[in-house]
């Protein structure tokens, strides 16, 4: 389940009061407290060299919002009676203040917030708290992982966004072309954390940044967790296109009620959402989809139990139709969290490694996986699977 040596991983998440990143970490302290229910943990079984075990993983991170953690769990309704009783120490724990922007974030907003007066300053705030968090816990190394609301998109075709020199120069200017997801991906990478974007939104796979990744040989990855829908739909397209059914279309939608969905009613939050789900299923099937419609509404009363529904129009033999229908009634945080905690193992063992850059391998766990040389990444998941599984020497 992880390295003898004992290697203490600190883990920093933006947004660690939400839904996800609560239930990440109550899902660790029940581990440590000496439960040994793993499932969802795609790792969980493997012997890899060097992997810090979950028991080895410290948490902190910032939020908009204050409260501690027992509370923020508690709010979001996640985490039933006995997961709550064994995460006590949730109690302790509360976020580091946060950078935000309602210009990137309009619907979530919050006072738990640093005063910082430009980029810069917010930069040096969030790598100060990166110096703090690693000498404090007496860690090994650290990595970040965003999981806070989405952001909306910026112009991605301005030079400030395109090349390390011009970030740079941005980050002086305050250039409202960099919005807090960037800012903690430029922190975590000049402090040599690595960094892995759960999010839809834009940070480190921007060209400047993964520049900046590179030249400081820290490991990135990302974006836009792949959890349940999109997950189902990347197993599902590969095996239609093996048996040669032609997909004819593909409706998808989805209904939660977290805090993701309530940040996802700002139209252009959401449209960073679906920049991130479209395109991964003619990538897979090598055609285009004329009728592929991904539709995405915040209801309430759903709360983390999102349901993703699908239906499937498809072509076969002697030109016969037929439907598959697929309903998936899942909760949000609890197919989530154990992603973002992989990720983070995977994220500390690159940097024990030395490998820096775009971690293709980490692909599996992502919509919209980096590459490396900007190639269209795979998609289908039995081959990023296999992507991962050689990257961990897992014969």
């Amino acid at each position: 389940m992880g390295t003898a040596r004992g290697e203490r991983l600190g883990v920093a998440i933006v947004g660690l009061g939400g839904a996800v990143a609560t239930t990440a970490v109550a899902g660790i302290e029940a581990i440590k407290a000496g439960s040994n229910q793993l499932d969802g943990l795609p790792l969980a079984h493997l012997s890899v060299a060097g992997l810090a075990d979950y028991k080895d993983l410290v948490f902190g991170g910032w939020d908009v919002n204050g409260v501690d953690l027992a509370a923020a769990a508690e709010e979001h309704g996640v985490l039933g009676r006995g997961e709550s009783a064994a995460t006590e120490t949730l109690k302790g724990m509360t976020p580091w203040k946060a950078v935000a922007s309602q210009k990137f974030c309009k619907n979530i907003v919050g006072r738990n917030m640093t005063a910082a007066g430009s980029h810069r300053e917010a930069v040096e705030m969030i790598s100060e708290d990166l110096r703090r968090f690693k000498a404090d816990n007496g860690l090994d190394r650290v990595v970040v992982v965003n999981l806070a609301s989405t952001e909306a998109w910026p112009d991605l075709t301005l030079d400030t966004l395109n090349s390390v020199q011009g970030f740079e120069r941005g980050l002086d200017d305050s250039s409202e072309a960099i919005g807090p997801a960037m800012l903690y991906a430029y922190a975590a990478i000049a402090s040599g954390c690595g960094y892995g974007n759960f999010t839809p939104s834009v940070a480190a796979d921007i060209p400047a940044l993964t520049a900046f990744a590179k030249d400081r040989n820290v490991a990135v990855a990302g974006k836009d967790g792949k959890t349940g829908q999109t997950m189902m739909k990347t197993v599902i397209a590969p095996a239609l296109k093996s048996r040669a059914l032609h997909v004819d279309g593909w409706f998808s939608t989805n209904i939660l009620g977290n805090r993701d969905g309530f940040a996802l009613q700002d139209p252009n939050s959401l449209q960073s959402k679906l920049n991130t789900k479209g395109c991964v299923l003619e990538d897979m099937l090598g055609y285009p989809v004329e009728d592929h419609l991904v539709d995405i509404r915040y209801y309430r009363p759903r709360g983390d139990d999102k349901e993703a529904w699908d239906n499937i129009d498809v072509t076969g033999f002697l030109g016969q139709k037929m439907q598959i229908k697929i309903n998936f009634l899942c909760k949000d945080s609890i197919l989530a969290a154990p992603l973002a905690i992989e990720i983070a193992r995977v994220l500390g063992l690159a940097g024990k490694r030395g490998d820096g850059g775009v971690q293709e391998q980490l692909g599996h766990f992502f919509k919209a996986p980096m590459t490396r040389d900007g190639r269209k990444p795979e998609h289908a998941f039995h081959a990023q699977e296999a992507m991962l599984m050689d990257w961990l020497n897992v014969g």
